[in-house]
């Protein structure tokens, strides 16, 4: 039952930060755009199909279970959404990004 309840709790962080940074670097409203919409998905699915149990945060996994180039491009959207969240006061989100 835990690791349902990190896996959501991921899924829903995962979800938000790519909304950051898709309309702030991509100009979208509303609706995020076709690349960032296909890296949430890739995001999502590791997330549903990790093997360890209790699931621990990905930055901090001893298996990285994302291909190369699909770890370097959600680190960088973790970055900036993290800075982003600092900078414009979003508790909710900074206390992921440090925990």
């Amino acid at each position: 039952m835990k690791k349902e309840k990190r896996i959501n709790k991921d899924a829903k962080i995962l979800n938000a930060f790519i909304n950051i940074y898709c309309r702030e670097n991509h100009g979208t409203a509303g609706e995020i755009c076709q690349p960032c919409a296909e890296l949430l998905n890739y995001a999502l699915k590791r997330n549903d199909k990790c093997p360890l149990d209790p699931k621990p945060l990905c930055k901090k996994c001893p298996v990285h279970c994302y291909k190369p180039e699909m770890r370097a491009e959600i680190r960088k959207v973790m970055r900036f959404s993290g800075i982003y969240a600092i900078k414009h006061g979003r508790l909710d989100l900074i206390f992921h990004y440090f925990f």
